[in-house]
């Protein structure tokens, strides 16, 4: 999208993967930026601050001074001043657009406080290079090898055969990723996984990054975001990869997900008990379905009418696992779906194919546009006959009552819903996508 502007961004610029340092349990990040920065991030994610974000994250205000003089010495009284106000592990330096210009050494200034024992990372996170999807694995490869890898010799190379690094939804990007982490957290313990989490309260912090080595393999749960992450473990450690190329939502995927999960545990030697792995599986199965014939008699006689079709405005992830969900488990048709992460065309072929495995009798039209101002010009000129569900962000809450379609915020910016641990991932994330869209619909009945 170089040279382009584009309307109703649902990402941020690159030093938004501040939010993935904030992710960690008492990490810090520092930004070395201009004040604007740090402001525009808080505003974008909103109630998102954490220990160390928002406000609070330690910013060296980059002005007019240091653009001429550089603004090594300011950073330097920045990070000094840090560890005396906030109780940090971790610290994290990302570089705004202007010391990315002036060409800081912020390396060597890192290394000033590595001498003294100061475990601190450095990152280029300079707007114009890339996008916060892009600069996630950046900070997390980065923190990889400035500061994991001095580790090694206490975590030895695929020394723990249960054990596996998880990495899924981005640390805010991901409004859910709290609930989600959470599911994949639990639902990998139960089949006789050890997780490293890395990221949100079920994380042991940087004790949990310090072993990372240790995993026999990793899984990663996503599109692309995040594939720049597992292959640069497998080039360091030798771990080979599991990828899930969407969010398991409902039975029908998380059980899919689960049974390919225990299949390539199998071929990489991992002492499992596989009989008993597959028992919670089925058992977690049939409470599902159970629900799903408490709601059975609501879908059949509801005499309202409930949506029979949907467009989504989402990430890669979330249109194509939100799609085959409604299509499979509650009857809503996807009509045009709609992925705004701007994804690097090399991975959106395999896009096409995940979301055309959808239906053998079904296509679904899908559109890469980051441009969400013209994604609803396009939904403003389609016309389907039967009720409309719109799942998308704040920006998306006008454009469906225009169209009179139920809308359902589930991406940012959402400035119209509190999210703290819900999660859409897995056998209840299912049940919960199915609360809020039926709830929206009855909350429109007086």
């Amino acid at each position: 999208m170089a040279g382009k502007m584009i309307e109703q961004e649902r990402y941020t610029c690159a030093i938004g993967a501040l939010q993935s340092v904030v992710a960690i349990p008492k990490a810090l990040p520092i930004l070395h930026s201009g004040p604007g920065c740090g402001m525009m991030v808080r505003g974008f994610f909103e109630r998102s601050t954490g220990y160390a974000g928002g406000s609070t994250s330690p910013c060296t205000n980059f002005s007019e001074s240091e653009v001429v003089f550089g603004g090594i010495d300011k950073l330097r009284k920045i990070i000094t001043n840090s560890y005396k106000i906030l109780n940090s592990d971790l610290q994290v330096i990302l570089t705004g657009c202007t010391a990315g210009i002036v060409g800081d050494d912020i390396d060597s200034l890192a290394n000033e406080f590595r001498e003294i024992g100061r475990p601190i990372v450095t990152v280029e996170t300079a707007g114009f290079k890339n996008n916060n999807f892009v600069a996630h694995g950046d900070v997390v490869n980065a923190i990889i090898d400035q500061y994991t890898n001095k580790f090694i010799d206490e975590n030895p190379v695929r020394s723990e055969k249960r054990t596996v690094n998880l990495f899924a939804s981005i640390p805010y990007q991901d409004q859910f990723w709290k609930g989600n982490l959470r599911t994949y957290k639990h639902l990998l313990e139960q089949l006789g996984f050890k997780v490293h989490i890395l990221f949100g309260p079920e994380s042991a912090g940087v004790t949990e990054w310090q072993q990372i080595p240790r995993a026999n393999f990793n899984v990663l749960v996503s599109p692309w975001y995040g594939q720049s992450i597992v292959e640069h473990l497998k080039n360091i450690y030798g771990q080979p990869f599991f990828k899930f190329p969407h969010i398991p939502i409902g039975a029908n995927e998380t059980e899919k997900f689960l049974y390919t999960l225990l299949s390539f545990a199998e071929e990489n030697d991992t002492p499992l008990d596989y009989k008993k792995a597959k028992l919670f599986i089925k058992h977690e199965s049939a409470a599902y379905y159970e629900e799903l014939d408490n709601l059975a008699t609501f879908l059949l006689e509801f005499r309202y009418g409930l949506p029979n079709y949907v467009h989504i405005i989402h990430d890669a992830g979330y249109v194509v696992g939100l799609a085959k969900f409604l299509l499979h488990e509650t009857g809503i048709v996807p009509k045009e779906q709609f992925i705004v992460d701007n994804t690097p065309e090399k991975f959106q072929q395999d896009i096409r194919t995940d979301l055309k495995g959808i239906s053998t009798k079904k296509n679904v039209p899908l559109l890469f546009e980051p441009d969400a101002g013209k994604v609803q010009n396009i939904i403003r000129d389609i016309t389907y006959d039967g009720r409309g569900l719109l799942i998308g962000s704040g920006w998306d809450k006008e454009l469906s009552k225009e169209k009179h379609f139920d809308f359902l915020s589930a991406s940012v910016p959402s400035p119209y819903r509190l999210v703290l641990c819900t999660g859409y991932a897995g056998f209840h994330g299912g049940l919960r996508v199915m609360e809020d869209i039926f709830n929206t619909v009855l909350a429109s009945y007086r």
